[in-house]
């Protein structure tokens, strides 16, 4: 076997990973992951550049869960030739069926709007693909059950096992008669309030291991805490309290823990809470269909739907600007990259009763990355809007494991993987988790650069 790194090295972003796999009937290439690379615009330019391989000449492709930045890639991949399998889990196919045409729709409207306004250097200014090419994209997927084994050919073997990240979430293990390979994907919490715990890992000859917390710990405190004393504040002045949020995963967490709130009293239930995504609502729905990889009951499914009213339409979202507070909106993207929440932040940013609060990862060169570092104005459709609302954090909301439960994960191998290899975290923390596990698992462990190859024996 041969890896090639397409992405997700020196980022958390745009995570692609190639298999090129020599058989005794020939050559089999399968890519694990298709996300687009989000944030810095180095970074967002890399969607555009052709990949060192034809989409054509892979043979399948492999998701490890439902986010953009492991599967945005791949309408234009499909577009560009792409023919084969996409092979996931069902609820990642689920989730695909909304956050896929999402995409291309965000993309055509951001298009559009550039357009209309004059502010891009295109003339004219073009999607990156189209709600048609993400239509195409999801005919190819093909849903697998979780410790299901298939066979790709050519005697290559694939399989998923949960890894409580999101729903459908999973590690994918590649193997052939002599050597195994297993991505993490993104590694959920082993306590998440929503998620069951990672599956554990038994052993694998080469691992790919994610890094996104790789320099961090979570705080060891219950983020309600936080969480009500934000909102408090913010009612107190009759602000509004805007959430980025990640349509599917972190959506669904902050609205559990605004009806835990709401029922404990800890904040009044007479706040009124928007969920401001379709995107988010659809996924929302489809927590209550995949009870089997979650936490909560169907009554406390049923509570988490009924804690927001749920925002459809273009003239609703518009309506929401004009409405004074206090009340709570959760809106998409989490990182504040696109989507309805870029124009509730032209809204409420520039007044001081309001509040932002961040409850997830922040990628370099996002919006939501500048305002935690004390922006004092954030670029939204070729104007700067000034941030005068507070800026909060709830780091401890994330759905990505810290470096230590990483490494109590990493634990339960039988044996050590002959070379672990560090992606999907910026370089300080990719460098960190290399540390930690060479200093406490004493394995052999490399972080690639972009495009490097590696062979696997």
């Amino acid at each position: 076997m041969e890896l090639t790194f397409l992405g997700a090295t020196g980022t958390v972003t745009g995570s692609k990973y190639l298999l090129t796999c020599e058989t005794d009937i020939g050559t089999k290439r399968i890519l694990i992951d298709c996300g687009l690379f989000q944030g810095l615009k180095q970074l967002r330019l890399k969607n555009w550049a052709a990949l060192p391989i034809h989409p054509k000449d892979v043979d399948a492709v492999v998701l490890t869960h439902a986010h953009i930045d492991h599967t945005g890639y791949l309408p234009l991949f499909v577009k560009n030739g792409f023919t084969g399998k996409v092979y996931c889990t069902e609820a990642t196919r689920d989730l695909c069926d909304i956050l896929l045409p999402d995409s291309a729709h965000l993309q055509e409207e951001e298009a559009d709007y550039a357009n209309r306004r004059g502010f891009s250097k295109h003339n004219p200014a073009l999607p990156l693909y189209t709600k048609e090419d993400a239509d195409n994209a999801l005919e190819l997927l093909v849903a697998v059950d979780f410790e299901q084994q298939v066979d790709l050919g050519d005697g290559l073997t694939l399989s998923f096992s949960p890894n409580g990240h999101i729903l459908g979430s999973a590690f994918v293990r590649v193997q052939n008669k002599k050597t195994s390979v297993v991505f993490s994907g993104d590694i959920g919490r082993p306590n998440d309030i929503l998620m069951k715990p990672p599956a554990r890992l038994k052993s694998t000859d080469y691992l790919v291991l994610e890094s996104t917390y790789g320099n961090r710990l979570h705080e060891n405190v219950d983020p309600k805490v936080k969480l009500a004393a934000v909102i408090n504040k913010t009612v107190k002045r009759k602000g509004v309290v805007l959430i980025p949020v990640f349509a599917v995963g972190r959506a669904q967490e902050l609205l559990y823990y605004i009806h835990l709130l709401k029922s404990s009293g800890a904040i009044s239930e007479d706040i009124p809470v928007y969920l401001n995504s379709p995107m988010a609502v659809d996924a929302t729905a489809i927590f209550s269909n995949h009870s089997g990889e979650h936490r909560l009951s169907a009554e406390q499914c049923s509570a988490l739907n009924r804690t927001a009213h749920m925002v459809n339409s273009v003239e609703e979202s518009k309506r929401l600007n004009e409405t004074k507070g206090p009340m709570i909106i959760l809106s998409a993207s989490g990182m504040a990259s696109g989507g309805r929440v870029v124009h509730h932040l032209k809204a409420f940013a520039p007044k001081p009763n309001n509040t932002i609060l961040f409850v997830g990862f922040q990628a370099a060169g996002t919006r939501g990355s500048a305002m935690l570092n004390g922006a004092e104005s954030i670029k939204i459709h070729g104007e700067y809007v000034p941030i005068r609302a507070d800026v909060e954090l709830i780091s401890n909301l994330s759905a990505h494991a810290d470096y230590s439960e990483i490494i109590d994960w990493l634990g339960s191998v039988e044996s050590p993987p002959k070379k672990t290899f560090i992606t999907h975290g910026e370089p300080v923390a990719a460098d960190a988790m290399r540390l930690h596990i060479e200093e406490q698992l004493h394995w052999s462990v490399e972080v690639p650069e972009y495009l490097q190859k590696v062979t696997l024996i």
